[in-house]
């Protein structure tokens, strides 16, 4: 069953929840996971884009759109994809949301990251999702950083 963490930022909004999510990217990454970052629309699709190469000095991360993966990557060599959309791509070791909904397809994921900001209102739909997987009977675990 797919293990859900909440991870929840002392400070900062959207663009906050990017930076972390490249972060624990970083982190996936370097121990083999393939990750998908579903995000709100493409609007945030193409600043994580951005981000991924930015996000810290000497920072490397490859990665595609998901929209792109298939073609660009028909051998599926870049584990890393980025889209808003209901399909993840080929990637199912690690899904990290900073959507504000719960993506359809997050069960075939072995691990799903939620993470939240400090904003009001998206703690609230953070409330929503963590409802949403307890209801269902997820394992849940929660971290304040």
């Amino acid at each position: 069953m797919t293990r859900v963490d909440f991870y929840v930022l002392k400070t900062g909004a959207e663009q906050q929840r990017a930076v972390f999510a490249c972060r624990l990217a970083e982190k996936a990454h370097r121990h083999g996971l393939g990750i998908h970052i579903h995000t709100s629309g493409p609007a945030a699709t193409a600043n994580l884009d951005k981000l991924l190469w930015t996000f810290r000095d000497g920072s490397f991360l490859p990665h595609l759109p998901v929209d792109e993966a298939s073609e660009a990557d028909p051998d599926g060599i870049t584990k890393i994809h980025v889209g808003h959309g209901d399909s993840s791509g080929p990637t199912d070791g690690l899904l990290i949301n900073i959507g504000e909904d719960v993506p359809l397809f997050f069960s075939r994921f072995d691990r799903v990251a939620e993470i939240v900001g400090t904003d009001s209102s998206e703690r609230e739909r953070a409330r929503e999702r963590f409802r949403f997987y307890r209801d269902r009977g997820y394992t849940l675990n929660t971290h304040k950083l």
